[in-house]
């Protein structure tokens, strides 16, 4: 055993326990605490590092049952029990029914049951042939004022609590019908259970204990200069803790940003700067604008429910505003006025008003055209749901950043370059493709595919330009174009944090997140 090294790197509160004590005494939080003036904190402290230390070990563990007193319990201190108040109305006033107690009192009518059926156990009440209840003139049963004695108790103990060890058998029986475990808020106490660990010094501690005397270590060296200390001179008189070089500094974190939050940020940032908008929308939506306002056929496979979350209460929304619902339901049955022959079905516009979670982003989209400035520039950062099977690049729910720009000049040209910005700018992709594509609301329509390293290929997102069956039921003039998109928002990161698979961006190892942030900076 290396003494001078253990002593080295025996802290103040160890210190004092190997003077203080010997082999035969028995230690626990409570004999420090009062003894040493430790917190129970600092108590266990010690006891984990002497024990560390092999200097201490553990010898039992006592259970303890403790009664705190609850909120309901100070209650019923202050305005006494529920069957006391029963018997004091019956006694002034006479009979009354259950439900006219309880209007008297202000008191629940199930306690004022459980309160009757009690006190009709024990003789004090009943019920007379009118269904009222009869006061006997009985006293109240011993119980009671039990109870109000180990209230009273309680209020004036230390923490509000009772030690079971310090109650007599009868009121250990009384206690049993005034408390349940820690949580439960409507009985005068709560109970706890505890353990007290005992630990005992070990035959290795008295060489320790030698060596420290020896060396004149008492366990009130200074181990910190306070500016009290500096002013008051006290520094001068004291001794000081061997300052050891070795032991590692304290680990500063900072607060910081978590990576993909940040990216999300920049990306709106940017879009910002470009003169964009923010929309925003609940998570909750409609058929109707999820789908329907996007001329996406209400027989469409994507709408099934094996690929939409739907909501299990309420199921459906009250109502879907007009004129746009009726504008839709048009176009969708024989393409109203836009010049389109729709999808040639019934539309039902019970299933139309179907709640879901939404599951693409361009809900946004439908929901600002009706109210878009012209020309206007629009974009949102937007979570959605949908069944799939989770991998690196996939997920079940997930992000999208979302925009449409409205205008008379806006053309495909003008799409193709807000996507090469989101590919190459924000992405940071240096080999992107553009691959026609088809929606059911955009025509041309066009998939952006990016290439990661690892992963190879993939689609980062689809856009188009919105079709009239679109634009006209929500109030857009027919000389007005609006450019559309919906881009994987989670996959731009896994280029932009160099990741390599999307679950990392909701990674819960901390150390990780610390080590992704870091590597940005």
């Amino acid at each position: 055993m290396d003494i001078s090294n253990i002593i080295k790197n025996l802290h103040p509160l160890e210190t004092k326990v190997l003077l203080r004590y010997g082999l035969n005494d028995e230690l626990t939080a409570a004999k420090l605490q009062t003894e040493l003036g430790y917190k129970a904190g600092h108590a266990n402290q010690a006891f984990s590092w002497l024990a560390g230390k092999q200097l201490l070990a553990e010898v039992r563990r006592t259970p303890h049952t403790y009664f705190e007193l609850s909120e309901f319990g100070r209650k019923v201190h202050d305005e006494g029990f529920v069957e006391e108040k029963i018997v004091s109305l019956l006694k002034e006033q006479g009979a009354k029914t259950l439900p006219e107690i309880a209007a008297a009192l202000g008191i629940e009518n199930k306690d004022v049951g459980s309160a009757f059926g009690a006190l009709s156990k024990d003789g004090v009440l009943k019920l007379n042939g009118e269904k009222k209840a009869e006061y006997l003139g009985e006293p109240l049963p011993e119980r009671i004022s039990v109870a109000k004695n180990l209230i009273e108790k309680a209020v004036a103990a230390e923490n509000a609590t009772l030690d079971a060890a310090d109650l007599s058998k009868s009121e250990i029986e009384v206690m049993a019908t005034l408390t349940k475990k820690r949580g439960i808020s409507e009985t005068p106490f709560r109970t706890i259970e505890r353990e007290t660990v005992t630990y005992k010094l070990q035959q290795a501690f008295e060489k320790i204990a030698e060596a420290l005397k020896s060396a004149g270590i008492t366990g009130n060296e200074i181990g910190e200069i306070t500016p009290t200390m500096l002013s008051s001179g006290e520094w001068k008189r004291g001794t000081f803790r061997a300052y050891n070089i070795s032991v590692p500094p304290a680990r500063i974190i900072p607060g910081r940003t978590n990576p993909y939050v940040q990216f999300l940020e920049s990306v709106k940032d940017r879009l910002c700067s470009l003169g964009f908008e923010e929309f925003d929308g609940p998570l909750v939506e409609t058929e109707f604008w999820n789908g329907d306002a996007l001329f996406m056929p209400q027989f469409h496979a994507a709408r099934d429910i094996h690929d939409v979350y739907r909501i299990k209460n309420p199921t459906h929304a009250k109502s879907i505003e007009e004129p746009y619902l009726g504008n839709v339901a048009a176009v969708h049955s024989d393409g109203g006025d836009t010049g389109s022959r729709g999808w040639n079905y019934q539309f039902d516009r019970e299933f139309t008003k179907r709640l879901i979670l939404r599951s693409q982003g361009t809900v946004l989209s439908a929901h600002q055209m009706h109210k878009a400035k012209i020309p206007g520039k629009y974009f949102g950062i937007v979570r959605c749901f949908r069944y799939d099977k989770v991998d690196a690049t996939h997920l079940s729910d997930f992000y999208q950043t979302e925009g449409i720009i409205l205008g008379k000049e806006v053309n495909l040209r003008t799409l193709l370059g807000m996507l090469e910005m989101f590919a190459v700018e924000v992405a940071g992709a240096e080999e992107v493709k553009y691959v026609p594509g088809y929606f059911p609301f955009t025509e041309p329509s066009i998939e952006v595919h990016i290439k990661h390293p690892k992963l190879g290929w993939f689609e980062l997102g689809g856009s188009g330009i919105f079709r009239p069956e679109v634009t006209k039921p929500m109030g857009i003039p027919e000389d007005v174009h609006v450019a559309a998109w919906g881009i994987g928002i989670d996959r731009m990161a896994l280029m932009a944090l160099g990741l390599n698979d999307l679950r990392e961006l909701f990674c819960e190892d901390i150390e990780r997140v610390r080590l992704r942030r870091t590597s940005r900076s």
